[in-house]
């Protein structure tokens, strides 16, 4: 894990010196920030399955039916703002119930829906315990002088295991299920990120909300658009590039799987990808605004 640590670091800097020469330059933003995404390396003592089932996510259903919005442009917004006392303790509650449980001992289709509802629950709660801000990314909690955001934060412990954002999604679901639609799955608070869904996963329902949120975003602008004969995606596609085919090539045919027949047929004419880009604006249903607010408030 040092060696892992170092590794990922080191990509950081790199990424902060590229930043730093290419200002005022055309360069490709979502190329630049892959350098900043962990890699998927897998941390073994997750894979390991039981037979066990039947875990409670009513809470978190809840929650979802009563402060997850769907907008007229197709994103669903979290209001945040109007969340009660009452509901930050039942959130907290929730969470720290799935930290209690021996997910080791649970199905494979258990533990899946369990790791999404953990991540998804504990982004909401990052964000309403530092409320307001503009963006996630505000919310410099993580440690180390090249890290920003909330995500490298050891926030739970399952286990006897020290977990964070980053461990969940890059240690345990990216490596250990190897599939790419739940990057529809994991929510980030931001507006260019994939839905968060108004149902919550389970071990019956989980293939059916995944096809669904890869159709939603695929089909959505934010997604894949196509302007004046330029495809232009997600920089989803660009950080996590080798989960889709690891080529311009792969992305495009992973899109065609879940595109319409409309957009299919559109893509059907690139064999490359002209640009991407991502809106890290908070998936809020009353936009705070950014000029009145200092990061330092959320630390």
């Amino acid at each position: 894990m040092k060696a892992n640590h170092r590794s990922h670091t080191l990509r950081r800097l790199c990424a902060l010196l590229a930043i730093v020469s290419l200002t005022g330059t055309n360069a490709n933003a979502g190329a630049l920030e892959r350098l900043f995404v962990p890699e998927a390396e897998s941390w073994s003592y997750w894979n390991h399955t039981g037979e066990a089932a039947g875990i409670d996510h009513a809470p978190w259903q809840q929650f979802l039916q009563t402060r997850v919005r769907a907008g007229d442009d197709g994103i669903n917004r979290v209001e945040y703002a109007k969340v009660s006392q009452q509901q930050v303790d039942a959130l907290h509650n929730y969470i720290s119930g799935l930290e209690r449980i021996p997910i080791r001992s649970y199905s494979r289709d258990e533990q899946l829906a369990y790791w999404i509802n953990l991540y998804n629950a504990l982004t909401v709660s990052v964000v309403l315990d530092h409320y307001p801000v503009a963006s996630i990314r505000d919310i410099g909690i993580s440690p180390g002088l090249l890290s920003f955001g909330p995500w490298d934060k050891k926030l739970l412990r399952i286990e006897g295991q020290a977990l964070s954002l980053n461990d969940i999604e890059h240690r345990i679901l990216r490596p250990l299920w190897r599939d790419p639609r739940l990057h529809y799955a994991l929510n980030c608070a931001s507006l260019g990120c994939p839905n968060l869904q108004t149902t919550a996963f389970t071990a019956t329902n989980t293939a059916a909300l995944l096809d669904a949120a890869a159709r939603a975003y695929v089909n959505h602008p934010r997604g894949v658009s196509i302007t004046d004969g330029r495809l232009r995606v997600s920089s989803i596609y660009s950080w996590f590039r080798e989960d889709f085919g690891d080529s311009d090539a792969g992305v495009i045919k992973h899109l065609q799987r879940y595109a319409s027949a409309e957009l299919a047929a559109a893509l059907a004419g690139f064999d490359s990808i002209d640009d991407d880009d991502y809106d890290w604006t908070l998936n809020d249903t009353d936009p705070v605004d950014a000029t009145a607010v200092s990061p330092e408030d959320f630390d």
